[in-house]
């Protein structure tokens, strides 16, 4: 599997966050990989979207990393407890990402290791409930991960987080309105969120 280069990421927002599905995201700690497949993204495009954080260029110390080269990661808290992912797209100093909405683990090894980070406990040991709401959100997702805003700023092309294409192309994207923006008037309308 090839590594995704910084050409992937400095495109068009909405065409990389549907180009997103079915990749692997792998998070090394302490020397393991942690490798999930993406199934759920969203996209965010400061010049015209009120829902992004740099909406209409706004600069700020928690949106700097928006406007960061792309492949770059931007990490930021919500509800002042849940992190969440994003990855830097198009040319730096534009400020727009996708967010890392949703996965499920990309091997055996991963499940089990990414449900002990999110539970405490192997994949198989997992309630249905747990196994219903595993990584089916952006906070949950970095949970498994061990994703904090320390690892904000980190290039996607580095050793410790990073997206592979694992050579496959999705039969079915679908499209929807994105989740928890309806503070974002017109924009939270936009149809840009796709997943399997």
């Amino acid at each position: 599997m090839k590594k995704l280069n910084q050409n992937f990421y400095a495109r068009d927002t909405l065409t990389v966050a549907r180009e997103l599905l079915g990749k692997h995201l792998v998070r090394v700690v302490d020397g393991v990989p942690l490798t999930l497949r993406i199934t759920e993204t969203e996209a965010y495009i400061g010049r015209m979207d009120k829902a992004c954080h740099a909406y209409n260029y706004k600069r700020t110390k928690r949106t700097e990393t928006l406007f960061a080269s792309p492949g770059t990661a931007y990490l930021y808290l919500i509800y002042g407890m849940y992190t969440c992912l994003n990855c830097v797209t198009e040319a730096e100093g534009e400020p727009a990402a996708v967010l890392i909405r949703g996965g499920e683990p990309a091997d055996a090894q991963s499940a089990d290791l990414l449900s002990d980070s999110r539970f405490g406990c192997a994949a198989a040991d997992m309630s249905s409930y747990q196994r219903k709401n595993f990584l089916n959100g952006p906070g949950k997702l970095c949970k498994a991960l061990s994703l904090t805003t320390k690892e904000n700023g980190l290039s996607l092309m580095g050793s410790t987080l990073y997206i592979l294409d694992a050579g496959e192309t999705p039969d079915a994207i679908y499209t929807g309105k994105r989740i928890g923006i309806d503070y974002a008037e017109e924009a939270a309308d936009f149809p840009w969120r796709f997943y399997l």
